[in-house]
């Protein structure tokens, strides 16, 4: 009697230490071969750059949900697609010449190579003399239209605004997208915007393209074009001008430089312009196995659509931004799928992140179990760079640590970076309502940022490998572990 009561007494003491235990994660290994193989086909030219609103992006939700039936994964409230609206503007084909009066002969520059549309263009045909106004200012303080005549003429700019040591960004708010400065130009006179584009996140030989160009209305008739800074530089060259020279006088006199060219352009362009296309994200769930934590969900999401195709050559294939993401997301649904974790895992892959993460914003509006999710974990742009970062430190510390831990557990690759503590992109709608957010990316990364060279051929499959793993180290111990979400938090927030 006495050892049965003993065997009994530590059998419950044996099992209250394995309940509260954290769960610990095997060494997770993902199949590198799977991942490279589903960033190759989202990367295809079939897809058509996955512009949300098109065909192209639609085939690519077929792809999706065709990886997550075979991994066993279903479809929320039996709906694989959560429909919306979208602004969405398809580039049929662009020309952009520029010549001197009086000469037959024509710099032909190709769209893809030497520029890229403004991804809402207006379309049109304009044929007109230049005048260069510098970042496209017209504010009282800084006047870059006063000097010159844009009437009847197509300007060229420079993407950005001056530096706020010497503008206010109270002064240059209105002038940051392309629709600001379009619209600027418009108000003058002007029939077409030039905006050389002096980004930082792609080369300067490369055309980049970008799906957000700045707010409503837009401009149907008035045409946006975006060369390279190469290309830019060509054109002012041309005419004794440098980029460099101009803006660095305008710096140091605190003062626009504008001034008219002798040559002209020729810009021609087609665009399908729709205000409400439709386009859906892609919303699975694979149910836990415990009994009451079933009811529990951790979202792990990936956003699946890029900026589109600008003609018929112009492609923006988008593999590691975010083929790359997607396919880790779809490798832990695999990988999931033979063991179900005691919580249940939502996998959305989001539609129009590129218009202002628009997905992830409808998605936390209609899932309708939004307050029995505990933690959501983002992935984008993981096949490129030298380590790993999560964003989501200073404001989820707890979820940041597991994260931590998958990669101490045999990856050591996640470092720390001062300047991404806070969660960002699709986790922002997430964050505001206090759901733990983080987002793992990569550090010194996105080499071919929106730009054609962004082709399976050129990932890292070894970064990629191994943010496949930090992710499903991270979602396993958040479905099989002790993971408190925010439980402890929650009732902080209204639903």
């Amino acid at each position: 009697m006495k050892k049965a009561t003993l065997f009994l007494a530590l059998l419950t003491v044996w099992g209250a230490t394995t309940a509260s235990a954290q769960y610990v994660p095997e060494r997770s290994e993902v199949a590198t071969d799977s991942l490279q193989k589903h960033v190759a086909e989202l990367a295809a030219a079939v897809y058509e750059g996955r512009l949300a609103g098109t065909r192209g992006y639609e085939r690519a939700t077929d792809y999706v949900i065709s990886c997550l039936k075979r991994y066993g994964v279903k479809p929320h409230n039996g709906e694989w697609l959560q429909w919306f609206e979208t602004e969405c503007n398809e580039v049929e084909n662009c020309k952009f010449n520029t010549y001197y009066a009086g000469s037959d002969d024509k710099t032909v520059y190709v769209l893809g190579n030497d520029f890229a549309c403004s991804g809402m263009t207006g379309r049109g045909y304009a044929d007109a003399p230049v005048v260069f106004c510098g970042y496209g200012m017209d504010a009282p303080a800084f006047d870059e239209y006063a000097s010159v005549d844009a009437q009847g003429k197509i300007v060229v700019v420079v993407t950005g605004v001056p530096m706020p040591n010497w503008l206010p960004s109270t002064v240059t708010d209105e002038y940051v997208s392309l629709r600001d400065k379009a619209r600027t130009a418009q108000k003058h006179g002007a029939v077409a915007l030039v905006a050389i584009n002096l980004s930082r996140s792609c080369m300067p030989y490369e055309a980049q393209a970008r799906v957000y160009s700045g707010g409503l209305p837009h401009l149907a008739t008035f045409p946006i074009l975006q060369p390279t800074r190469v290309c830019g530089e060509q054109i002012l060259a041309d005419e004794g001008w440098n980029i460099d020279t101009v803006l660095a006088d305008m710096a140091r006199d605190m003062k626009p430089k504008s001034f008219h060219l002798r040559k002209r352009m020729e810009i021609d362009v087609n665009a399908k312009y729709r205000p409400n296309a439709l386009t859906a994200n892609v919303v699975g769930v694979l149910e836990g196995s415990d009994k009451a934590l079933k009811n529990e969900y951790v979202v792990v999401g990936a956003h699946l659509d890029h900026v589109g195709m600008q003609g018929e050559t112009a492609l923006f294939p988008g593999a590691d931004d975010n083929a790359s993401g997607v396919a880790a997301a779809l490798e832990v649904a695999r990988q999931l799928s033979a063991k179900r974790p005691k919580r249940s895992v939502v996998f959305v892959f989001f539609s129009a992140a590129e218009n202002q993460y628009q997905g992830s914003r409808v998605f936390v509006s209609n899932f309708s179990p939004l307050r029995r999710i505990e933690a959501f974990v983002n992935i984008e742009a993981v096949s490129s760079g030298d380590s790993l970062v999560v964003y989501g430190d200073n404001r989820y510390p707890a979820l940041w640590g597991i994260a931590s831990n998958a990669d101490t557990a045999g990856i050591h690759l996640m470092v720390r970076d001062e300047a991404k503590t806070n969660p960002k992109g699709d986790a922002v709608a997430f964050d505001a309502i206090g759901i733990p957010s983080i987002v793992i990316t990569t550090l010194n990364g996105r080499q071919h940022n929106h730009v054609p060279s962004d082709i399976a051929e050129n990932i890292d499959r070894w970064i990629l490998t191994q943010s496949a793993r930090l992710l499903l180290g991270t979602v396993k111990e958040l479905g099989f572990g002790d993971y408190q979400g925010r439980s402890l938090r929650s009732r902080a927030y209204k639903f």
